[in-house]
């Protein structure tokens, strides 16, 4: 059996700064870490966990350098049950590094260490790897870079709409203005958004994709671009679902935690979207489902928590 869910892209080691509006450029500060990371392999981590239950399956696509900070990634994905099989190791680039520092008007500023996590190409996608194929996540950082990811990416989509004509391709814009031009990223994007049945976009990415400075006029304006279901992923407010039927909104109101960590939520967030999208679960359901994952993500410092199914569930029942 190949995987029921499909993810691909960067994989990466983060190392956080451990206090707020600490610029990496402090000598001798403090940094927490590593943590494995890369928002596709957070995504793939998330729909593993909360899928199991369904007996989705799911596999990644990637590469990683032959180093420690490598295996400690696919041991977290091993752990979380994720296929690994396709993630290539390369003697050739280390694992990829994210430096990542966080300020208290709620920003972060990002150094990167690409490495392996550009290193993802049009052959890593082997057709078989799509057979039973129902979802297919794309990561606009994926997508940004590099050349050969990107291309990946594309390939990928081609494969899955070979195998199975009815598969899911959901797109996480996850725009990095710091690894490409604006213009450039719109560009890339583009095929991807015509191809896509579920976007989940944050305010700030709606607009930029259609060129709009209102988030609920940019996500109707997205409507007509081909996705069927718009996800605006608004953090603590919670989510807002819009559809060709419901071009207005619908919106679920966020789940209140304490928030130590938000790194991975909105990651985590379209994991577990997914995967009660695929069991069924109207989109009110899925969207209150993912809300309460994406806010327990963020009481856990590190991208990719343990949080499991029957954890959310329990909460659902007290969540209106």
């Amino acid at each position: 059996m190949t995987p029921d869910i499909i993810s691909l892209g960067e994989l990466l080691v983060e190392i956080m700064r451990t206090e707020l509006d600490t610029p990496h450029k402090v000598v001798g500060a403090t940094y927490k870490g590593p943590f494995p990371s890369g928002a596709p392999a957070i995504f793939i981590s998330s729909a593993t966990r909360m899928g199991k239950v369904f007996n989705l399956t799911s596999g990644f696509i990637g590469v990683v350098g032959n180093d420690e900070f490598g295996i400690s990634i696919i041991e977290k994905l091993q752990k979380d049950g994720v296929d690994v099989s396709q993630i290539r190791i390369s003697d050739n680039e280390t694992t990829g590094i994210a430096f990542n520092q966080y300020n208290s008007d709620g920003s972060r500023k990002f150094i990167f260490a690409v490495g392996a996590a550009g290193e993802t190409t049009p052959s890593d996608i082997n057709d078989y790897y799509f057979e039973d194929i129902k979802c297919l996540h794309i990561m606009g950082s994926a997508l940004s870079i590099s050349e050969n990811s990107r291309e990946a990416c594309y390939k990928a989509i081609r494969k899955a709409k070979e195998k199975n004509p009815n598969v899911i391709i959901s797109f996480d814009p996850n725009l990095r203005p710091e690894l490409l031009d604006f213009e450039l990223i719109l560009k890339i994007c583009k095929p991807v958004l015509e191809m896509t049945e579920i976007l989940f976009p944050s305010g700030e990415e709606a607009e930029m994709l259609a060129g709009m400075n209102d988030s609920i006029e940019a996500c109707q304006k997205l409507l007509t671009f081909g996705p069927k279901v718009i996800v605006l992923k608004q953090g603590k407010r919670g989510c807002t679902i819009f559809t060709k039927d419901n071009p207005n909104g619908a919106n679920i109101e966020g789940f209140k935690v304490n928030e130590i960590d938000p790194t991975g939520a909105g990651d985590s967030f379209g994991g577990a979207f997914i995967v009660g999208y695929l069991a069924g679960w109207d989109l009110k359901k899925s969207a209150r489902f993912a809300n309460i994952v994406g806010a327990k993500k963020v009481e856990h410092f590190g991208p990719m928590p343990d949080t499991t199914y029957e954890e959310v569930i329990k909460l659902m029942d007290n969540y209106l």
